[in-house]
């Protein structure tokens, strides 16, 4: 078998986005990951591909633009090559506005969209009643509704990848030497190990705690209310999450916190109550020091790079991310924005 060039250690969907896209270009690759693809936080149940407020225009705003708009290609392609649906679809998002500042703020959103979104989405205002019983309530009777949010499936997501990568020969191992340039996207456990590095936090873990129902609501916009997203899986399915905890002991066991966001969500929805809870679900995404996705060099090792920090926009950010990091490994180009990279974080 031929040398890798490519080492990505860590099997989640930034470690599987990069090691598609140099598989694509060619690169010999190999994952590793013990605990196989899509263990730790890709591993969960929402999949809200959601942008930032068009407002405030940064490096990262602009970067995670461009990754959803790359995404539908992006994932056409992986679900091509290897014959599993992602559960990609591009189907927009509706946000109740509570009250009449909130109002005039998002109505100005609609102008700053307009100018930076351009032609690629919009972000409307307009009355709840035009989506009939699937919005939540909203004091105003207005909601936003933007068309540049997707969702997804994250474990179906994962195992798109996996099955597009095995299309071309490469399979995910539970262990392996390292060979050639070594991507480390190792989540949580890899923000602990950077932070033995440095003489600040890097990053930590936030837990997040997620419920499954078994309700199809067909394909329409997901949801963001009361703080939850509320997201139809295209297999008939619905998610909704999450709690962000900073603090935690049991970081993969759902507790009571759950049962409260559930019943916000059925409080917001009533149409949900009575649906069979499928599966509850917790786990850590990785959160960065500067809140974005770190990519770059690792530290005093030459040949290692980081890519992690996803944290709650990982899957929005993958696409980008991995293109990035496949420029950067194969071409020496570093396309890495402002606030990204590695060194930020130290």
């Amino acid at each position: 078998m031929a040398t890798a060039e490519i080492t990505v250690r860590g099997a989640g969907i930034f470690g599987l986005s990069i090691a598609w896209a140099c598989h694509q270009r060619g690169a010999k690759v190999q994952v590793i990951d013990p605990a196989g693809p899509g263990a730790g936080s890709s591993g969960g149940l929402v999949g809200a591909l959601a942008p930032h407020v068009p407002e405030n225009w940064n490096p990262k705003k602009a970067f995670q633009l461009e990754s959803l708009l790359m995404a539908e290609g992006f994932w056409a392609e992986v679900q091509d090559t290897g014959g599993v649906s992602p559960g990609y679809g591009r189907l927009g998002r509706l946000q109740p506005i509570a009250d009449e500042r909130t109002l005039e703020l998002a109505q100005s959103r609609r102008e700053s969209a307009a100018e930076l979104w351009q032609d690629h989405a919009i972000w409307d205002v307009r009355p709840a009643s035009d989506f009939g019983d699937w919005c939540p309530p909203s004091p105003t009777g207005m909601v936003i509704h933007d068309t540049l949010s997707a969702r997804m499936h994250p474990r179906r997501a994962c195992a798109a990848l996996v099955a597009a990568l095995r299309a071309g020969g490469v399979e995910v191992a539970a262990d392996g030497h390292d060979e050639g340039q070594v991507v480390h996207a190792t989540g949580y456990q890899g923000l602990l190990d950077l932070n033995a590095l440095s003489p600040r936090l890097v990053g930590t873990g936030v837990k997040g705690q997620a419920a499954l129902l078994a309700y199809d609501a067909g394909a329409v916009p997901q949801l963001y209310a009361d703080g939850l997203h509320i997201i139809p899986h295209a297999d008939g399915t619905l998610a909704i999450g999450s709690t962000s905890e900073r603090e935690f002991i049991r970081p993969d066991e759902p507790d009571a916190q759950l049962d409260q966001v559930i019943a916000r969500a059925i409080a917001a929805m009533p149409q949900l109550a009575g649906a069979e809870v499928l599966e509850r679900w917790a786990g850590v995404r990785p959160r960065a020091r500067t809140r974005a996705p770190m990519l770059g060099e690792y530290p005093d090792r030459p040949g290692h790079f980081i890519a992690n920090g996803g944290f709650k926009i990982g899957f929005g950010m993958a696409p980008k991310v991995a293109e990035v990091m496949a420029g950067l490994l194969l071409d020496g180009r570093d396309r890495i924005p402002e606030g990204f990279r590695v060194s930020d974080n130290f």
